[in-house]
């Protein structure tokens, strides 16, 4: 049992509660800087993918997880980001400057959908923010002198200071840049919320007439989480555009919205840990499942065998699973054993039971 005493106001801000978490993640570290020489090049462009899908489940955990704003549109935003940077990757703009252009322009683009949508509460945000994500589709379709319409654009390489680079003539490369952007984003995350602002977004998810009390600008805070939100998202877009290499109007549809909420779902709302092992399932998931499928295939002598739809079957036991048996997702289900171990024989089986009853302020909407 580890015990955390706290002798001033700043350990609850500190990065690290205690020095071996510190070590733990400066290990995890090491295993990602070593990574390109442990897995072949399939599994590390597998890897790449997860840390862009991390760095996206980051953007929508500040915005659901942490502001308590529900969003179905996210998919729109990364769209912003792959087109922006390809865009000005054309245009002569080196990337070291595109890219966190490209963030910022989805930053802004979000801070503009938010100041009307935002009015909404619960359901109703939701489904605004899901209307956004369906008129992506025939935005990016009829914007076409600047997305390239139905056929789309293809990523030009990457020219990093004379180095070029791309995810399949150098997934090594590739994958250290997509690391670094990773490391950027949780870095500016983490420190966010040790600021004043991370903490108004916490009161803001749990009361809004308790947090206005407090003097929290509601509408200002809500705005600012959803501009930092589709920040991320932007940035996380413009590496997936040149992570596919090509891309048009099918790939970021409703589905890749529907796909980033089950990942915070499952992953565990409320936590950064939550965007990366819902990222690690989402992105691993596919390739599970077609191996399974053609391990079954051959096991049984079936041939190739595709079964239509079996992707979204999956994810969705998955969720219902989750939402049935482990609300908190699995960083909600890691710290449960985590705590069994540190308070043995002490634990009580009802410790994370979740409350009913709602907070009496929250009743006059």
């Amino acid at each position: 049992m580890r015990f955390v005493f706290k002798r001033s106001y700043d350990a609850d801000i500190k990065l690290f509660k205690h020095r071996p978490q510190a070590l733990w993640y400066l290990a995890l570290l090491a295993v990602m800087l070593a990574l390109p020489w442990i897995i072949d090049e399939f599994f590390l462009g597998e890897a790449t993918n997860v840390l862009i899908w991390a760095i996206a489940g980051m953007g929508l955990m500040l915005l659901v997880g942490h502001s308590g704003q529900a969003s179905l549109g996210h998919a729109a935003f990364m769209a912003v980001g792959a087109y922006t940077n390809v865009n000005m990757m054309e245009s002569g703009i080196p990337f070291i400057l595109s890219l966190p252009l490209s963030g910022i322009i989805a930053g802004v683009v979000g801070v503009i959908v938010a100041l009307p949508v935002l009015r909404l509460h619960g359901i109703y945000l939701a489904i605004a923010t899901l209307a956004i994500s369906v008129l992506t589709e025939d935005f990016i379709v009829i914007l076409e002198p600047w997305t390239g319409g139905v056929i789309g654009l293809v990523a030009p390489p990457i020219d990093l200071f004379g180095y070029e680079m791309d995810r399949y003539g150098t997934p090594t490369a590739f994958y250290f840049l997509t690391l670094l952007v990773t490391l950027l984003v949780l870095f500016a995350y983490r420190n966010l919320l040790r600021a004043p602002l991370g903490r108004a977004f916490t009161a803001l998810r749990d009361s809004e007439i308790s947090a206005q009390a407090m003097g929290v600008n509601i509408m200002r805070t809500k705005a600012t989480a959803f501009g930092l939100s589709c920040v991320a998202a932007g940035l996380a877009g413009a590496l997936l555009g040149l992570f596919a290499g090509a891309f048009n109007h099918e790939t970021f549809n409703l589905v890749l919205s529907i796909q980033l909420l089950l990942m915070i779902v499952i992953g565990g709302l409320g936590s950064i840990h939550g965007a990366f092992f819902g990222a690690i399932v989402i992105g691993f998931l596919p390739q599970f499942i077609a191996i399974s499928r053609d391990g079954i295939s051959n096991l049984f002598g079936l041939g190739s065998v595709t079964i239509p739809g079996i992707e979204s079957g999956v994810f969705a036991v998955i969720l219902i699973s989750f939402i049935l048996f482990e609300p908190l997702g699995i960083y909600g289900r890691w710290v449960k054993i985590r705590t069994y171990f540190e308070l043995f024989p002490f634990y009580r089986k009802n410790m994370f039971k979740r409350q009913k009853s709602y907070l009496k302020t929250e009743r006059m909407r």
